[in-house]
């Protein structure tokens, strides 16, 4: 991987990671049309890059992260994001093998996009707009919800935020919501992948972390992208909620649905194996 390829796939993640429109399956997009896809460093950099994106996260929300006296904010996070890790953990190498099928991402893009042009009509009336009144019940069943996103292509965010929606909270909270839940959700993904994970390997099995730093050539990748993804997320992150709060998400259901027909017409024309 190139230090531009390396920059436009931290660039997308920025983009893509905290807006309902699938990071990962945006990632494979971009990975398969460089000629990337499929290797185990560009897995395993998809995975690792969102470091950075969960750092934007802490930095803009720190009074909410660094807040210790207010510990049930901690517990609701661990609650939530524990239906995540379970799954995650039964179904890992099913998950692989779905990141590697475009069109399970161009399906789950076009039904996504359905789904978000009518989200702001099924829930009209939210009645929590502040996290201290997220129950913790409320909290594990967003976490269900976020599981949806284990089908790549069909976003955590979005997954994470209807579920939000569906208990009640109003879209800005349940977007912020999904801010938080994705540290604890993408920092396990990333331990897993680059500490846990078994790769192949001429003398066995390798970690992740063994193939990030094995030549100069990973490793200055995996730097450049993280710093590129913190950037870029925390922009994102200001637009999203200054868009959300006056506009909704008609917008990105019907970028979902137009980026979802072009897939699959790519995929048909052959641009994709």
């Amino acid at each position: 991987m190139s230090i531009i390829q390396a920059i436009v796939i931290a660039i997308v993640e920025g983009i893509t990671e905290f807006l309902p429109v699938s990071s990962t399956g945006h990632m494979i997009i971009a990975s398969s049309l460089m000629g990337i896809s499929g290797n185990d460093y560009t897995k395993i950099f998809e995975i690792a890059i969102q470091l950075g994106a969960i750092l934007s996260v802490v930095v803009l929300y720190w009074r909410k992260f660094f807040d210790f006296a207010k510990w049930q904010f901690y517990v609701k996070l661990f609650i939530a994001v524990v239906p995540a890790l379970l799954l995650g953990l039964l179904f890992s190498d099913t998950i692989d093998e779905l990141l590697e099928s475009p069109t399970t991402v161009a399906i789950a893009l076009l039904l996504g996009g359905i789904v978000l042009l009518y989200i702001d009509r099924l829930f009209k009336t939210p009645v929590i707009s502040e996290e201290k009144d997220i129950s913790y019940g409320k909290a594990f069943i967003i976490g269900i919800w976020q599981c949806v996103a284990m089908i790549p292509g069909v976003s955590r965010s979005a997954s994470s935020i209807i579920g939000g929606m569906q208990q009640k909270l109003t879209r800005t909270l349940a977007a912020e919501f999904s801010f938080y839940l994705a540290v604890p959700t993408m920092l396990a993904a990333t331990v897993y992948k680059l500490f846990l994970k078994d790769y192949p390997s001429q003398d066995g099995h390798i970690k992740g972390y063994e193939i990030v730093f094995s030549n100069s050539a990973n490793t200055t990748a995996f730097i450049v992208g993280n710093v590129v993804a913190f950037i870029v997320a925390v922009l994102a992150i200001k637009f999203f909620i200054g868009y959300l709060q006056k506009h909704g998400f008609k917008l990105f259901g019907i970028y979902r649905i137009i980026v979802g027909v072009i897939l699959l017409v790519m995929i048909y024309a052959g641009y994709f194996k």
